[in-house]
């Protein structure tokens, strides 16, 4: 049982369609199908054709008849987002711990963003496709897919980012203690060293400026601010902790800060390994009077009889 349309010409050359329900039985003598009109429902354009269609299936539904596949709606695409980088990212980020010590330390505020899903969000993008903070809020909900992260605003990540710089040295050391005991760190080589950055700016933010200075530049951009940036990591290139100053800051004045912040993180017995550039008489006073040892490079004329004699004290 079907439904069909004929057609049939008027005197004037219009056509009209008319619509039938149908059965096909064989005829007798010629044992050829020919269609048995059961019903007529008139002129086309007068009817709902899909009122008739559902009618059809009901009827040979009732009679048991199989019914014709219905055509599904083809699918419409939407949008494409990558995910693999993303989701390889924030599972290291879990397995290193570093969701539940950003989370902890979260405990203690009152925000109503998700600040810890912010900051993987700023990492991610450093390591996927670089971009700034303001670029971010078409990135995040446009082109990549971030667990628990449907999008974000950029005052977010500023807040964000205020946050993680008032909890720098707690959520540092705690980062480290988790990588050490993952990877089961021996720290007894300390490799520090210090290099300079400098920002491309129209004009310098007042509040900023008692970091942001003036000073040698190892980009050959003297004309810009510039910071400095100290880092101390294992023999292996892990990093332990990091310390940002001023870029008119030298080199000489930092080691007294830096073992300073350094002294409560159980590090162990320590050799410290630091370049030329850090190994004034002051520094190198201060190293031996914490008690760990040192290797710091010295300029073959500086003439002191000493060199190489005291056993990882001077080198």
């Amino acid at each position: 049982m079907y439904i069909r349309v004929t057609s049939r010409k008027n005197k004037d050359n219009s056509v009209v369609k008319y619509v039938q329900l149908a059965h096909n039985v064989r005829n007798p003598k010629t044992g050829s199908p020919q269609a048995n009109v059961l019903f007529n429902f008139g002129r086309l354009d007068r009817l709902d054709m899909e009122s008739l269609r559902r009618l059809e299936r009901s009827i040979r539904r009732f009679l048991g008849e199989p019914l014709d596949p219905v055509e599904a709606p083809k699918p419409e695409f939407l949008s494409c987002r990558p995910l693999g980088g993303a989701w390889f990212l924030d599972q290291l980020w879990r397995k290193l711990g570093i969701d539940s010590i950003l989370k902890r330390r979260l405990k203690e505020r009152e925000y109503r963003t998700e600040v810890e899903r912010a900051l993987f969000a700023m990492v991610a993008n450093r390591a996927l496709a670089p971009l700034s903070k303001l670029q971010l809020e078409k990135w995040v909900p446009e082109k990549v897919v971030i667990p628990g992260l449907a999008n974000v605003e950029v005052q977010h990540c500023y807040r964000a980012m205020d946050f993680l710089l008032e909890s720098q040295e707690d959520v540092e050391r705690e980062v480290f203690y988790a990588v050490a005991d993952l990877f089961h760190l021996e720290v007894d080589l300390l490799f520090f060293d210090t290099t300079s950055t400098y920002f491309e700016m129209d004009a310098w933010d007042d509040e900023e400026q008692d970091l942001k200075a003036l000073g040698h530049s190892k980009d050959s951009r003297p004309d810009l601010p510039q910071i400095v940036i100290g880092l101390a990591v294992t023999r292996d290139g892990i990093p332990i902790r990091s310390w940002v100053w001023p870029d008119n800051t030298s080199d000489m004045s930092v080691i007294p800060e830096v073992k300073r912040d350094l002294a409560g993180w159980k590090l162990g017995r320590v050799v410290s390994v630091m370049d030329r550039g850090f190994s004034s008489e002051e520094n190198l006073r201060i190293l031996q009077r914490t008690g760990g040892h040192y290797i710091a490079g010295e300029r073959l004329r500086a003439g002191k009889p000493e060199l190489g004699f005291d056993s990882f004290s001077w080198i």
